[in-house]
C-alpha cells in the first residue's frame, strides 16, 4: 500500500508547530516524567514567599474553566516512555467516529489489537449519525450528509461499501439557496456519494471487518495515567484497561480536558490551536412535502447550502435521498444552522435547557420560510422535531497535515479537523496515524532514530 502522509512528530523541544525534529532514542527502561523546571529554578520557587491575595475569588462550583484546563495543560510535566512495548501491544483509541475506527481497522492490517471506546448511546459513527424513530419510521443523517472522493485509498473503501450495497452515488439537485427560494444548483461532478440506509451503517461495516478490534460503548473516558510503561485509562475512576499507545480520535472540550493533566503538553499545544465552531441540528418531519423551488431539469432537490440567513446554513430532505421524492413517507428534513447562530445559542450540548431549545427551533424554522419565501407563520408545524448541538462541529482553521504524533509519550491525534471538515479527511487520518504508530509498536527501535521527520509511506 502505497499511502502519502505527512505527519506532526512532537518532542519536548518542539514548541513551534511542524517543526521536524529528530527525537533521541531512549536508554533505560522505565517511564520516566520529565519537569519543564530546573533545579535552580526549583531552589528559587524555594525561596520564594507567595505573595498574599487581598481579593481572593471563589472558585466555581461547575468546575474548570477552559482557561485554566489550557493553563494546566501547558505547565504539566511531559511523560516520556522508555520501557519496551510487549510484542502484542494493544492500543486504546478514545473515540469511534470515522477517524478512529479507520484507524483500528488499518492497526490490525499491520497485526496490532486495539479497543475503540465510544460514547455514543445509539452505536458508533460519531459524525456518520443516522437516526431512525419508529414506529413512525422517519429516518434523519443528522451529521454528515453526503461525501466526496478524490484520494486513492479512499476510494478503495467507498468501492468495497459499493459493492456491499452501503453507498450510492446521489443523484438528486444540491446547490445554493439564497432568500426568497432562489436556487442555483451545483454540477454534478465531482460525484456526491450518500448512504444507502444512512450514514451509520458505514462505521458498522468499518467494524465488521475487523476481528482484532474491541469496543467499549457508551464510555466516556475521563483519564490518561502513565504508570510502568503503560497508558491507564479510567472512566470516572472506574478502570478501562492499560495500553501500550494511545489514539486521541475527538476533538474540543472533551479532549482538552484529557490532555490537561495527562503528562501530554506537547499534543495539549497543538490542540490549543485548534478552533471550533457550534452548529445546531434540527431533525423536523412534516406530513406534507416542503414548496421547495423549482428545478427545471425536474431533477427533486435533496439539500441545499443556504445563504444570508443567520439561522440556516444547510436543508437536506432525508426522505427524499434516502428513498425517493415518490416513496410516500413522511417528509423528514435536517437542518443546520450557522455558526454565528450556534455561539449565539450555547449551552452544554449534554443538558440543553428547554427554553433555549424552544427559541432555536422556532428561529430555525422561522429561517426555513425565509429561505423557501414563504410568508411569516405559514409553514406547516412538523409532527416531530429533535435538537442536537454539535459543540464541536466545524474547526474554523486546519493544519493540513493529517495526524499528530508523540513518541516520547506514545499518543497521537488523528481526526478530520487535521485536513479538513470531511468524511474522507476523517479516513484518511486515521489510516495515516494508524501507520506511523505501527512504525513504533512493530519496531521501536528503528523508529527513534526518524521519529520526528516528515514521513513518506
Amino acid at each position: 500500500m502505497t499511502l502519502i502522509s505527512r505527519a506532526i512528530n512532537l518532542t519536548p523541544s518542539n514548541v513551534l508547530p511542524f517543526l521536524p525534529i529528530i527525537s533521541p532514542k531512549p536508554t533505560s527502561s522505565r517511564t520516566q516524567i520529565y519537569c519543564k523546571n530546573d533545579e535552580s529554578s526549583k531552589d528559587s520557587q524555594r525561596k520564594a514567599k507567595p505573595a498574599m491575595n487581598r481579593n481572593p475569588r471563589k472558585k466555581p462550583s461547575y468546575g474548570a474553566s477552559r482557561r485554566s484546563v489550557i493553563k494546566k495543560s501547558f505547565t504539566q510535566e511531559q511523560v516520556e516512555f522508555t520501557a519496551p512495548i510487549s510484542s502484542d501491544p494493544v492500543v486504546g483509541i478514545i473515540g469511534g467516529g470515522m477517524s478512529g475506527l479507520v484507524c483500528a481497522l488499518y492497526l490490525e492490517k499491520r497485526g496490532i489489537k486495539s479497543t475503540v471506546f465510544d460514547t455514543g448511546m445509539h452505536g458508533l459513527g460519531g459524525r456518520m449519525g443516522t437516526r431512525t424513530i419508529d414506529p413512525q419510521g422517519l429516518t434523519f443523517d443528522h451529521a454528515a450528509q453526503f461525501f466526496t472522493v478524490s484520494d486513492p485509498d479512499f476510494a478503495e473503501m467507498v468501492s468495497l461499501w459499493s459493492k456491499n450495497g452501503l453507498v450510492r452515488q446521489s443523484h438528486g439537485a444540491i446547490g445554493e439557496l439564497q432568500p426568497g427560494g432562489r436556487f442555483t444548483p451545483f454540477p454534478p461532478s465531482p460525484p456526491r456519494y450518500i448512504g444507502v440506509n444512512g450514514m451509520r451503517p458505514l462505521a458498522d461495516s468499518i467494524l465488521s471487518q475487523t476481528s482484532m478490534v474491541n469496543v467499549v460503548r457508551p464510555c466516556w473516558i475521563s483519564k490518561l495515567e502513565p504508570y510502568n510503561g503503560k497508558w491507564f485509562l479510567s472512566e470516572n475512576g472506574k478502570p478501562c484497561g492499560d495500553f501500550d499507545a494511545i489514539i486521541i480520535a475527538h476533538n474540543g472540550k472533551c479532549a482538552n480536558r484529557l490532555l490537561a493533566s495527562s503528562g501530554l503538553p506537547l499534543i495539549a499545544r497543538q490542540m490549543k490551536r485548534l478552533n471550533l465552531s457550534s452548529i445546531w441540528a434540527l431533525m423536523a418531519a412534516f406530513e406534507d412535502p416542503l414548496p421547495v423551488p423549482f428545478i427545471e431539469s425536474a431533477i427533486p432537490l435533496e439539500g441545499a447550502f443556504v445563504k444570508g440567513i443567520d439561522s440556516l446554513s444547510w436543508m437536506s430532505n432525508n426522505t427524499t435521498k434516502l428513498f425517493g421524492s415518490e416513496s410516500g413517507k413522511p417528509h423528514c428534513w435536517t437542518f443546520f444552522s450557522t455558526a454565528a447562530f450556534g455561539k449565539q445559542y450555547k449551552v452544554p450540548q449534554e443538558s440543553i435547557p428547554s427554553t433555549t431549545a424552544e427559541k432555536v427551533k422556532v428561529a430555525m424554522l422561522e429561517g426555513v420560510e425565509i429561505a423557501l419565501g414563504l410568508p411569516r407563520n405559514s409553514l406547516k408545524s412538523p409532527f416531530y422535531t429533535r435538537l442536537q448541538l454539535w459543540g464541536a462541529a466545524l474547526p474554523t482553521n486546519s493544519p493540513g497535515i493529517p495526524c499528530i504524533f508523540d513518541a516520547h509519550g506514545r499518543t497521537g491525534i488523528c481526526g478530520d479537523w487535521l485536513l479538513g471538515s470531511s468524511l474522507e479527511s476523517a479516513a484518511l487520518s486515521g489510516m495515516a496515524l494508524a501507520n506511523h504508530a505501527s512504525l513504533l509498536l512493530s519496531s521501536e527501535s528503528s523508529y527513534y532514530c526518524f521519529s520526528a521527520c516528515l514521513v513518506q509511506y
